[in-house]
């Protein structure tokens, strides 16, 4: 069977594989191992790197490995076969390239012809290596094709022109039984890629396989045929382990498989991540509606292509293949009904077996990880390792970029002591600490010099707590918000007061603020603090008066500046609650306006890694033509950057990493960092003046502390 595009007469295929065995024979083996206990390595994406096989057992001290695809059945012709696309997937991921050598070869500037005329088969894989003997695998290896395989070479080991000793292929009509440990375990193998729209299309393959230009996919007839394999070497003593490229976890057909094939264990790969999962059904849905779901989904998406191309299935298949595809077709409406449901029989259903007792694990590349299933005297227990993420990037994380938990939003922020009434609003509550209500003027206000407006992080008067880092709080943080909140109460009182008082003094005929000598506030500032050198944390309210309504002439100016002040409060100030920025971040800017899904959609293979798609929303009329798009780890995000050049809505999109240079010039130039707290000369108490009209005169065009322009991140540069 073709693609539909392909016309009706070229689309009917052999109805037996060109491999000599005749139809309806299966090809078993059974291998003995040691009886008393052994241990099958199982990895995934080889990649080609084929001689690393044998140190892998060596160090796992494994009796026979387990391969879950991608293994790189790859030789010299096949890099006609494969497409620019692929070409450069492959050169994107081999193991055999060194890294200085692959990032000039995916240089943006680099066209697909310079990777063509540079890449060899060495180094996409070894096996021509393996196949010539220069390559001898130590341990038997029992593998299936991944999704980045040469079809014509899988037909060549079908056909019996290539066989290789210690090399199993598993397909839909060759299973294998290991004897080891107390336990015969079946291997069932599904290779290729599931792509429910290439289900009946062949490629280039013959039979029941699909593949073309160095990719390989699922067919019905495959799916079909192992389950008609799987039946005829049904045995009860075994225990069958399936092992598919694509992962039962994500797709809900493969899952269905596993429900007709009465499998116990399976093991996958496909999702590329760096730590390995290994679960059940039962541990992560949350009740069994959750596995019909994903089953339901499966049949849909099956179905839609199903009804489209039935007519023409049914127009070019034989009889043997209808016998398969009705095994496919079984599969697919294999849904377990609910547990509440009555039989024909009047009786409920019984619970699925394999809901809680068919485990799974799916595999991070072999590069990344592995897992040991250690079988003695029947147990089958697993040792998993991956290498997992990398952290250490987080040690370099300023105070000023961690993100506090919610519930200690509040510890960090000042503690601002006010007046409960009289005269200005300024008088300080007996049990404050005078260091930490008093607020000296800023710099470019007092006449004097400038100075860091942030006190040292040990310096305990600066009115306000060190932040807590990793969301760490005391036991007092739920009663300073409490305080918070009745203190921000009192300071609207003072404001009204305050702007009472201001327009009596004006009445009056009170001096302007430009008549006061500078040395005045800070002479009552010094009177009424205990320690003489009170930091300068632009947090606390200033001390302009404490003789009442005697200093009415002083106070004049002092008023005209501290009100705007006193509206700056830490609470409204964002100061350290940005997380950090995921450093596999893609930078997304589109001439002609795209959604996520269709942005996710751009990113082909390499959207199973996207984690978070986000539109900046500060640039009016660009809505939908920049975006962020976040991936998993460094591999998912360097697949994304691989589609450089491809069309979006018929346009190409540039796509650049969002780089920590960027990201520190963006906090930087928009919001401080931890050190120079107060951003640059007068700190908060600027901002709030800003607010209110009455800042200085300055450099053109900049407000306190901003950076100049020149400085500032732009979107197209990918800060993030």
């Amino acid at each position: 069977m073709q693609n539909l595009s392909r016309p009706a007469s070229t689309s009917t295929r052999p109805t037996a594989s060109p491999n000599p065995r005749t139809q309806y024979q299966v090809n078993t083996q059974t291998k003995v191992f040691d009886t008393a206990q052994g241990r099958l390595l199982c990895i995934a994406d080889i990649r080609g790197r084929l001689s690393a096989l044998n140190d892998l057992a060596r160090e796992a001290n494994a009796s026979a490995i387990i391969h879950t695809g991608d293994f790189g059945f790859f030789e010299a012709s096949s890099l006609d076969r494969i497409n620019d696309r692929t070409l450069r997937h492959l050169t994107m991921y081999s193991p055999l390239i060194p890294a200085a050598q692959r990032n000039h070869l995916l240089a943006p500037e680099n066209p697909p012809s310079a990777i063509r005329s540079t890449v060899t088969i060495s180094l996409l894989s070894e096996f021509p290596l393996l196949l010539s003997g220069q390559i001898k695998l130590q341990v038997p290896v029992y593998t299936v094709w991944g999704a980045c395989e040469d079809v014509i070479v899988l037909e060549k080991f079908r056909a019996g022109q290539y066989e290789i000793e210690n090399l199993h292929v598993l397909d839909e009509a060759t299973t294998r039984c290991l004897d080891i440990g107390g336990v015969k375990l079946r291997l069932l193998g599904l290779g290729g890629a599931l792509v429910p729209h290439k289900m009946f299309d062949n490629g280039d393959g013959n039979a029941t396989i699909a593949g073309g230009q160095g990719t390989m996919w699922t067919t019905a007839l495959q799916i079909g045929e192992l389950v008609d394999t799987a039946q005829r070497v049904f045995d009860p003593t075994e225990t069958r382990l399936l092992v598919t490229h694509a992962s039962p976890g994500r797709e809900g057909i493969i899952n269905q498989l596993g429900l007709v094939l009465k499998a116990d264990l399976t093991v996958s790969a496909g999702l590329h991540f760096r730590y390995a999962s290994s679960y059940n059904e039962f541990s992560v849905q949350a009740d069994f509606e959750g596995l019909r779901h994903k089953l339901v989904v499966g049949k849909e998406a099956f179905d839609k292509v199903w009804e489209s191309v039935k007519a023409q299935v049914d127009a070019v298949i034989d009889e043997h293949q209808r016998v398969l595809l009705d095994k496919a077709l079984s599969v697919i409406e294999r849904i377990p009904p609910p547990p509440n449901q009555q039989a024909p029989t009047g009786q409920p259903f019984g619970e699925e077996p394999a809901w809680k007792n068919c485990w799974n694990w799916n595999l991070c590349d072999a590069a990344y990880g592995s897992l040991v299933l250690d079988i003695k005297d029947g147990r089958v227990s697993a040792e998993l390792k991956s290498q997992g993420f990398n952290y250490a990037y987080r040690r370099t994380v300023t105070p000023s970029t961690v993100a506090a938990t919610p519930s200690s939003a509040t510890s960090g922020l000042p503690v601002q002591a006010t007046g409960t009434g009289g005269t200005g609003g300024a008088a300080t509550p007996k049990n404050a600490t005078p260091a930490a209500t008093e607020k000296p003027l800023p710099p470019h206000l007092t006449g004097s010099k400038s100075k860091p407006t942030t006190p040292p992080p040990g310096s305990g008067g600066s009115g306000r707590e060190t932040p807590k880092l990793n969301g760490q709080q005391t036991q007092a943080a739920a009663d300073k918000a409490e305080r918070e909140r009745a203190k921000r109460e009192r300071k609207k009182e003072r404001k009204q007061q305050e702007r009472a008082e201001r327009e009596a003094a004006a009445k009056e005929g009170g001096t302007g603020s430009g008549t006061a000598s500078p040395a005045q506030p800070r002479a009552e500032v010094d009177l009424s603090s205990p320690p003489p050198q009170g930091p300068k944390s632009g947090k606390a309210t200033p001390e302009v008066s404490t003789t009442g309504a005697a200093g009415t002439d002083s106070k004049g100016p002092e008023d005209g500046i501290t009100s705007p002040a006193t509206e700056s409060t830490g609470a409204r100030t964002p100061t350290s609650r940005r997380p950090a920025r995921n450093p596999w971040t893609i930078f997304m800017r589109m001439p002609n306006p795209a959604n996520e899904t269709e942005v996710r959609d751009f990113f082909s293979d390499a959207k199973e890694g996207i984690i978070r798609v986000t539109y900046p929303q500060n640039f009016a009329g660009r809505n939908q033509k920049m975006c962020y798009v976040e991936f998993g780890d460094e591999e998912a995000m360097k697949a994304g950057l691989a589609r450089q050049g491809e069309k979006l809505n018929d346009s190409v999109p540039e796509l650049k990493q969002a780089t920590d240079k960027e990201s520190r010039a963006s906090e930087n130039g928009s919001r401080g960092s931890f050190v120079g707290r107060g951003r640059g000369r007068g700190g908060f108490a600027a901002r709030g003046f800003a607010s209110a009209g009455l800042t200085r005169g300055g450099g053109p065009g900049r407000a306190n502390g901003d950076a100049p322009s020149s400085e500032a991140p732009k979107p197209s540069e990918g800060s993030s």
